[in-house]
């Protein structure tokens, strides 16, 4: 699917506010309502547009955030990927390059979580080291 300058500014006003009304959109845009809808709808059923979210406040989010960066042995990454999805801690993983495998995004409300949520990541059978990283503070987020 092809995305033009408007799709591309029309994508922007999303991430900005997903429940803009469509006639706020049109009029930024400087479109007819349908033509915005029409687009919208186009990009969704091509896949452009995956899905809408919720994005908590920081005041309901757990207060404890790590990265874990994770080095596995050969051919165990079904196996520990299965062990990630069974840990209620663990939020988002993503296969890196270079010197560690998986970077994995965990979350906990106490540090007796976190430290345990840790420890089950680094007994997980497969997996050769980890390292983790405990955020203190976000300086930017333009997370959608």
């Amino acid at each position: 699917m092809q995305i033009d300058e408007t799709d591309q500014i029309l994508l922007h006003l999303l991430r900005e506010n997903a429940r803009a009304p469509v006639t706020d959109l049109a009029r930024r845009l400087g479109l007819a309502r349908t033509t915005v809808q029409a687009r919208i709808e186009r990009m969704e059923a091509a896949g452009v547009i995956a899905g809408y979210t919720l994005r908590a406040s920081a005041a309901t989010a757990p207060p404890l955030r790590a990265t874990v960066l994770v080095s596995i042995e050969p051919r165990s990454g079904p196996a520990v990927l299965a062990r990630l999805k069974s840990l209620s801690g663990v939020e988002v993983v993503h296969t890196t390059s270079g010197r560690f495998d998986l970077l994995v995004q965990v979350a906990a409300a106490t540090t007796a979580e976190l430290d345990d949520t840790l420890d089950r990541i680094g007994e997980a059978k497969g997996v050769k080291s980890s390292e983790s990283l405990i955020h203190l503070s976000t300086k930017l987020d333009r997370a959608p």
